[in-house]
Formats: structure tokens, C-alpha cells, sequence
């Protein structure tokens, strides 16, 4: 027997004002895979990503049609704050609350009623370890957080996103602001965490996808022209717009 997709969309339509940025997505994402999602500019990519915890509602013109399904559950019928603590988001520029290390990581399980300061502590700890920070700030702590590097800021967010007990991350162009090194160590945070948690990187860098996830869409112009094993579609894509992007002929 299949089980359920974790992440599964159901003809998808999503519009800002009169505008439709994305048509007719049908797509299943299954537990611990890395999707990653390609596309040139205006492509729908954020749009979708911010689809799957409702950011998108933030604007007033946005509307939808479709399904959303989390675990087969509509997530219409699952709280705001619920559903962002399910599925979290790392945004392309590192987000730090203006607030020392610690309390960044602790901020999300304060809000969600945690009070033991050691069980806050347990938490903050094992989040940096798993975000590949721990060894870089465990002796720093109490210092503000704006202090860090960008690569540390955005490994801190990530770190911040796992103390609230995610099932599924989000990445919106998580390393388009930062060095290599910074990049490579992102990339190997996201590799480890492919144990527990599903995952889903859009991003323009082709070869990071490529790095990086284990089956890639591409979308073009609001559409999922194609999707499948990463290695497979970057090297014989099933579509010609597909292998035209890839291959740097537009984008």
C-alpha cells in the first residue's frame, strides 16, 4: 500500500488580483525528499512555496482554487499558527530577531507554551547542532544574534525553524546572498536533515538543485512543465523548454 504524499497539491490556481501566477499544479511530495523547484523569473516558484503555509493571504488581492493537502488534511482546516509551525520557511535574506542567539532559536517554543528553562535550553542546543552552528556559536550564545555572519544568520533561521518541530522546510533562495563556503554548509545542513523532514528548494542556482535534491520540478510561466529525478531531468529533460532552461538558450 502507497502512503499518503505529505505535501500534495490538487489542481492548484493561484491569482494576485485579476493576475493568475500559477495554473493547474498537481504535485506529491513524499516524506524526506528534497524537491527541488527551478525556474527563470516570474516563473510562479515563490508563489507556490509561499502557497503551502498560506503566506501568500498576507497580500489582500491573493486568491486560490484547489487543494492544498498536509498528511491528506486539507490545510484550510489547520490554524495559521498551527500550519507555520508544521511548515516552516527560510527566506532568501536571513531573518534574526534583533535578540541574542539563544533567544532566537528559544523564541518559536516560548510562543508555542514551552517554559522549562531547561527543556528550552535542550532545544536551542540540539536545533544549532542540526542547523551545523553549534560549534561556531556555542560559546557565544548570550552575543546578538545580528552580530553573526550571513551564512550564520541563515543557518541560525534554519536552527530557529527546527525548535518548533517542523514536519516539512521550506527554502526560498536560501543562499543566494552568501559565499560558497556559507553555501556548502547550508547545503550539508539540508542533507542531514533529510532524515526527518521533507523538504522543498526553490532556487535559481541550477547546479545547487542539481547538488543538492533528489527529484526537481521546473516551472515556466505559472505551469509545472516537468517534473522528475533531478539527475534524469538534467540530463535527457522530457520537455524541450525544460532542456532549453537548463542549457542556458533563456533564463
Amino acid at each position: 500500500m502507497v502512503s499518503e504524499p505529505v505535501i500534495k497539491t490538487v489542481h492548484l490556481d493561484c491569482f494576485f488580483g485579476a493576475h493568475q501566477v500559477l495554473r493547474n499544479i498537481n504535485l506529491e511530495i513524499p516524506a524526506n525528499e528534497i524537491l527541488g523547484i527551478i525556474g527563470p523569473a516570474n516563473s510562479g516558484k515563490t508563489t507556490f512555496l509561499r502557497a503551502l503555509n498560506r503566506l501568500n493571504y498576507l497580500h489582500r488581492t491573493y486568491s486560490q482554487s484547489g487543494e492544498i493537502l498536509l498528511d491528506g488534511r486539507d490545510i484550510r482546516q489547520i490554524s495559521d499558527n498551527l500550519l507555520r509551525k508544521k511548515i516552516g520557511i527560510i527566506f532568501a535574506l536571513p531573518q534574526v530577531l534583533p535578540v541574542s542567539i539563544l533567544d532566537n532559536v528559544a523564541y518559536g517554543p516560548k510562543v508555542h507554551g514551552v517554559t522549562n528553562k531547561e527543556t528550552l535550553a535542550r532545544t536551542v542546543e540540539e536545533a544549532l547542532k542540526r542547523a551545523y552552528l553549534w560549534e561556531e556559536v556555542k560559546d557565544r550564545l548570550q552575543e546578538p544574534a545580528v552580530r553573526l555572519s550571513g551564512g550564520q544568520q541563515q543557518r541560525l533561521c534554519i536552527a530557529r525553524t527546527l525548535a518548533v518541530g517542523p514536519q516539512v522546510i521550506l527554502y526560498d533562495e536560501p543562499c543566494s546572498g552568501l559565499d560558497p563556503i556559507s553555501t556548502a554548509k547550508v547545503e550539508d545542513a539540508m542533507q542531514q536533515l533529510k532524515a526527518d523532514y521533507t523538504q522543498i528548494l526553490v532556487t535559481n542556482n541550477t547546479k545547487q538543485a542539481s547538488r543538492v535534491s533528489e527529484r526537481c520540478a521546473f516551472f515556466l510561466m505559472g505551469e509545472l512543465v516537468e517534473i522528475g529525478p533531478t539527475h534524469d531531468l538534467f540530463t535527457y529533460p522530457q520537455d524541450k523548454r525544460t532542456d532549453d532552461y537548463i542549457t542556458g538558450r533563456f533564463g
